[in-house]
């Protein structure tokens, strides 16, 4: 009988590695988990939570703007970014000490470097080699840039979220949820921002009224979106970057953020060599089980590409867990996982947008609120909250529920519990209302909208 080091390996100590390993070891499985950054990933040190932290910091300035029309008044009011990042750091450093406290209490093995497969049971890390029954890769992903002259000029969220200062003018390319969100962070704290698209639209597979929501909320705010535009090039001028788009126009700015996706991190692992399969775009491919084509090794989170959110990641790596130490096979249901875009105005959604559901469907229907939030009745702002549910027509059960306006991922999470429930329009009906709240609006739709007839998508 084959003796291992381990039980099970785990390659990347992010939100989703730290997870699988962590509930392993639970069962009694001897784990190790090898990281080449700090523990922690892209979520905690390099995604969501700093970037969260810096919306925060920087939408205090819209919090004392309304604050006039309750009746405050200020003196002159100055964001020093400098100490808003020093802030975030230190929260960082508090995360990773957690995250490495919590290994060790678990019983993980943590090793430090960069973990190359050499066979389906064994691992190198910096010429030192272990093995183990199984294999967890998950490494991520990481930003890309445009394959355009002057790349190099321009930065991605990783450098964006450490810039030492607010740029007075920024470009970021791109409309999915980095672009919308960073150039909400720099708008509201002073910056001249201008988001440029390759598309018609932000947040693109998004709901149609979500993302013409978010639009004109961006706009509002003074953002300029820049639509159907592709850039040519990037260069360094005396006092700025000079980017030049197809249609010959110059674009000058301080900063070019390039938020134009993200690339799974499965270079230089040993993948092919071991047998594992990546698609076309060189995410690992998976079974429903996250196992890959090599029996001995599974893989969650960004590097399969399926649905690439922290919380799937988590889900995935313990439903591995489950299977491999509690011999209880266990598959990631993918079917209505709810998430947030924590642009400005915040978006929270579950389930299928409108164009997908008349596809899987046919026959829906829609219904759609849009109205002035009662705090902004007295602070004078021009906002709307657009809420929307999205229902089969044939069962009745409710298919989606799409929100943009303050506090809509806060008020999405519950929703999301009625749809994976399979809850009914009746069932929402009989739902009696939290008076008065935005979130009430979920339960008191009670027409719906005329249909459009056939659809051609987003």
């Amino acid at each position: 009988m084959t003796t291992f080091d381990f039980d099970l390996f785990t390659l990347g100590a992010g939100s989703g590695g730290v997870a699988g390993s962590r509930r392993s070891a639970s069962y009694g499985a001897r784990v190790a988990i090898c990281e080449a950054r700090r523990v922690g990933g892209t979520c905690v040190l390099r995604g969501c939570v700093p970037k969260k932290l810096l919306v925060h910091g920087a939408h205090v300035a819209e919090e004392l703007e309304d604050a006039r029309g309750f009746g405050w008044t200020f003196g002159e009011a100055k964001l020093d970014w400098a100490k808003l990042i020093e802030a975030k750091d230190r929260e960082l450093d508090r995360l990773n000490g957690i995250y490495v406290r919590m290994l060790r209490d678990a019983g993980v093995t943590t090793i430090e470097g960069f973990a190359r497969i050499v066979d389906p049971h064994t691992v190198d890390v910096g010429g030192k080699r272990y093995t183990a029954r199984h294999l967890l890769i998950a490494t991520g992903s990481r930003p890309v840039r445009p394959d355009i002259p002057g790349k190099e000029l321009g930065i991605s969220s990783d450098e964006a979220l450490d810039l030492p200062y607010v740029p007075r003018r920024a470009l970021v390319v791109g409309g999915g949820y980095i672009g919308v969100e960073f150039a909400g962070i720099w708008r509201a704290a002073g910056a001249e921002v201008t988001l440029a698209l390759r598309g018609d639209n932000v947040l693109r597979g998004f709901d149609q009224d979500v993302r013409e929501s978010v639009a004109e909320g961006m706009q509002k705010r003074g953002i300029k979106i820049l639509r159907e535009t592709i850039l040519r090039s990037v260069a360094k001028e005396a006092d700025c970057l000079s980017v030049r788009l197809a249609g010959g126009e110059i674009l000058e700015t301080d900063v070019v953020l390039f938020a134009t996706g993200r690339a799974p991190n499965t270079q230089g692992l040993g993948l092919e060599e071991v047998g594992v399969a990546l698609d076309e775009v060189r995410a690992i491919k998976v079974d429903s089980y996250s196992r890959t084509r090599v029996p001995s090794i599974f893989a969650v989170g960004d590097v399969t590409d399926r649905i690439n959110l922290t919380p799937v990641a988590i889900a995935e790596a313990r439903a591995v867990a489950e299977t491999l130490f509690r011999d209880r096979p266990t598959e990631m249901d993918h079917e209505n996982v709810p998430s947030a875009v924590f642009s400005q105005p915040p978006v929270g959604t579950v389930g299928l947008p409108e164009h997908e559901a008349r596809r899987r469907y046919g026959k829906v229907d829609v219904y759609r609120a849009r109205f002035r939030p009662m705090k902004h009745t007295l602070s004078g702002r021009d906002e709307r909250t657009m809420m929307k549910l999205v229902v089969d027509r044939a069962t009745q059960k409710v298919v989606g529920a799409h929100m943009v306006g303050a506090d809509a991922p806060e008020i999405i999470q519950g929703v999301a519990i009625a749809i994976k429930c399979g809850a009914t329009k009746a069932q929402f009906d009989a739902t009696v209302g939290i008076h008065p709240t935005a979130a009430e609006e979920f339960v008191t739709m009670r027409d719906p909208i005329p249909d459009p007839g056939p659809t051609t998508g987003d």
